[in-house]
């Protein structure tokens, strides 16, 4: 699946945004010094079970490091996803 390619920071509302199929899954972060915190993920009942969630964090955790940034996962989903992706490992403080 390359939805990851798809999300996109929505700096305005601090969440990065996967949209598919009409409905929009949302990763929301405080943006701190040199830190990205995400504090909560969500995503709509109609694309629960797609891996959409796990594109979303992917998607955000490419940017968060393109942008030379480290990420802080608050939120339990994202701490997971970390957790089993060994090649975002350095982008945890």
């Amino acid at each position: 699946m390359t939805l990851h390619a798809d999300v996109r920071d929505n700096a305005a509302q601090s969440r990065y945004e996967l949209t598919v199929d009409g409905a929009t899954a949302v990763a929301v972060y405080e943006l701190r010094d040199g830190e990205i915190v995400f504090t909560h993920t969500e995503v709509p009942k109609s694309l629960s079970g797609q891996g959409v969630a796990s594109a979303l964090a992917k998607g955000a955790l490419e940017d968060v490091r393109a942008r030379g940034l480290k990420a802080v996962p608050l939120c339990s989903f994202f701490a997971g996803f970390i957790e089993r992706h060994p090649e975002f490992h350095d982008l945890v403080r």
